[in-house]
């Protein structure tokens, strides 16, 4: 059985905007780490601003945190909070058949995008951190609604028949992240790193990697070190901080 870990609060709300909004709201006067899951959304939202489809039924979750390492380490939680969703579906279904992880913080199941990942400060340096989490349980958006040739979404339910609520699932998620968040205190990065990277969709394919400016196509050959994604391009290696990928 699944047990909630003792250092982490938990706050249940039946409708809240975004739960990373209600994060940035209670961040003053937390006093631990302390995950929020909103069983319905208002305003919901994912990378870059946009809309994140969220029906009932679906997992709606952020971690608010205080970390107090350099801004580039915390940044590198998308990483944990991956490894933790990758956790929780296997912890859900009993396989991990079919599952990867999509730089720079997405779950796929089948090739399809299941879980997405949004992080946020809040309060400057020195402030909040709300890892903001949602996972299709039981639908996904159409594949008109997201952008052209992003992967396409899909849910557990549809790629499994397994139905979950998400209260079960935060549980597992929770008791995942809390193992990982222990591993990336103690022992840095590195582990991290290689177990997300001995989990990586189209390590050693062509994949291309768009920002709002620019476009590089190239063999995703490795995550450095600092979390960037290394490409090898006809002009040699690339590596690139932010950007979405592309198959």
């Amino acid at each position: 059985m699944t047990l909630w870990p003792d250092a982490y609060g938990k706050r249940i709300l039946e409708t809240v905007d975004s739960t990373n909004s209600e994060a940035a709201r209670r961040a003053p006067d937390l006093t631990g780490p302390e995950w929020i899951l909103g069983l319905s959304q208002t305003q919901a939202r994912g990378r870059r601003g946009r809309a994140w489809q969220n029906p009932p039924g679906n997992f709606a979750a952020t971690l608010i945190m205080r970390p107090t390492e350099t801004p580039d380490v915390i940044a590198l939680r998308s990483f944990v909070a991956s490894l933790a969703l990758y956790d929780a579906f296997k912890a859900t279904t009993g396989t991990e058949m079919g599952l990867s992880l999509k730089w720079p913080n997405d779950v796929l199941m089948h090739g399809g995008k299941i879980a997405g990942i949004l992080l946020e400060n809040i309060g400057g340096p020195g402030g909040h951190l709300a890892i903001g989490i949602g996972v299709n349980l039981i639908a996904a958006p159409a594949s008109d609604q997201v952008e052209p040739g992003a992967v396409p979404p899909v849910s557990l339910l549809s790629e499994t028949g397994v139905r979950v609520l998400p209260e079960t699932f935060l549980t597992h998620l929770a008791s995942a992240y809390d193992m990982r968040e222990n591993s990336f205190v103690t022992y840095g990065f590195a582990p991290i790193r290689q177990a997300w990277l001995a989990r990586a969709a189209r390590l050693g394919e062509v994949v291309t990697a768009r920002t709002g400016t620019q476009e590089t196509s190239g063999t995703f050959e490795t995550v450095d070190e600092a979390g960037h994604l290394v490409l090898m391009t006809p002009q040699g290696r690339c590596a690139i901080s932010a950007a979405d990928v592309f198959f």
